[in-house]
C-alpha cells in the first residue's frame, strides 16, 4: 500500500526543490552573465547594462578571438594535451589495474605493488623537487612536462581495479581453459565490459587535462606554449590586448572592450567540455558506482 504524504512532507520536498532551483541559479549565473557579455557591445557592458541577456548584440568578441594566433595556439596546445595524456592514462590504468585485481594466489606479490602505488596518495614529494626532477629529465618547456607527470593517478587506478574485481572470475577462469592468455582475457573480456568504468575515468581524464593551468605555467618557460587554461589565467590577470584590432579590422574596434574580449575566450575555453560530457554522461552514472558494492 502506498503512504499518502502528509501536508509537512509536501512543505518539505516544495521547500528543497525550491532551495536547489536556488543554488542551481547562483551556480549558472555567472555562466550565463559571461556569455551574454561576450556577445554584447562594450559600450553596454561598460555602461552595467548586461545581466543575463545580451545587450546589442553582435559577434566581433568572438571574430577576434578566432583570429587571435596566441589563443589558437593555445587551443592546439590543450588539444595535444587531452589525446596524448588522455591515451597514455588509460593505457597505464588497464595495464596496472589488470594484475592488481588478481587474487594473492594469481599474483603473489600483488600486496606489495599496491602499497607501492598508495603510498604515493599519502605522501608527496613536493611542487620544487617535482620541478627539479621535470628539469633534469629534459622535460622543460616540452608538452611531455604536461603528459608524464600525471600518468598514473593512483586514484583512478584503485577505481578501475574495482572495476575489473567486479566482474566474475568464472568469465577469466573459462578464457584460460580454453587456451586464452592475459592479453587475450584483457582485450576480449576485461576491457569490453569495464566500458562504464572506462568511459568515467576518461572523462575524469579529459577534464583534469583540459582544466589544469598550474603546471602549465610552473612548467612551461615560453607563454607561447600554454595550454588554453594557462593562457587563459594570464590573460584574466592582466589587461587584453588589443592592439591587433587596428591590423585586423578597426570597424570591430567599437564594439570589443576587456570585459568582452575575456568573456568570449573563457566561454570558448569551457565549451569543449560542455560538448564532450553528453556523449560519455550515460556511462557516467552507472561507471562511479561500479565495483562499490562487493558480495
Amino acid at each position: 500500500m502506498v503512504e499518502r504524504a502528509t501536508w509537512s512532507r509536501k512543505l518539505f520536498l516544495n521547500f528543497n526543490y525550491a532551495l536547489l532551483a536556488f543554488i542551481s541559479f547562483l551556480c549558472l549565473f555567472p555562466i550565463v552573465q559571461m556569455i551574454a557579455i561576450s556577445f554584447s557591445s562594450g559600450t553596454a557592458v561598460a555602461s552595467g547594462r548586461v545581466t543575463i541577456f545580451p545587450v546589442e548584440f553582435t559577434t566581433d568578441a568572438y571574430r577576434y578571438v578566432l583570429r587571435n594566433k596566441a589563443f589558437m595556439d593555445a587551443v592546439w596546445v590543450s588539444v595535444e594535451r587531452v589525446l596524448l595524456g588522455c591515451s597514455l592514462q588509460m593505457l597505464l590504468l588497464v595495464l596496472i589495474a589488470y594484475p592488481l585485481s588478481k587474487e594473492v594466489s594469481a599474483f603473489r606479490h600483488r600486496t606489495l605493488y599496491v602499497w607501492f602505488f598508495m603510498i604515493t596518495i599519502l605522501f608527496s614529494g613536493g611542487l620544487v623537487p617535482t620541478y627539479l626532477v621535470i628539469k633534469n629529465t629534459g622535460l622543460l618547456d616540452s608538452i611531455w612536462a604536461l603528459v608524464i607527470p600525471g600518468a598514473v593517478p593512483v586514484f583512478s587506478v584503485v577505481l578501475m581495479l574495482n572495476f575489473f574485481r567486479s566482474l566474475p572470475k568464472e568469465m577469466g577462469e573459462a578464457a584460460f581453459i580454453d587456451g586464452a592468455g592475459h592479453w587475450t582475457t584483457l582485450i576480449k573480456i576485461y576491457i569490453p565490459l569495464s566500458k562504464p568504468g572506462i568511459a568515467t575515468l576518461l572523462l575524469f581524464s579529459v577534464v583534469g587535462h583540459w582544466n589544469s593551468w598550474f603546471d602549465g605555467i610552473i612548467y612551461m618557460n615560453s607563454p607561447s606554449n600554454y595550454p588554453l587554461q594557462s593562457y587563459l589565467q594570464s590573460i584574466v590577470l592582466m589587461k587584453q590586448d588589443s592592439s591587433a584590432l587596428s591590423v585586423l579590422d578597426q570597424s570591430i574596434l567599437a564594439n570589443l572592450s576587456d570585459r568582452t574580449l575575456k568573456s568570449a575566450q573563457i566561454g570558448l575555453g569551457a565549451f569543449p567540455i560542455l560538448l564532450v560530457y553528453p556523449f560519455l554522461q550515460k556511462y557516467f552514472m552507472k561507471g562511479i558506482v561500479l565495483g562499490s558494492v562487493k558480495e
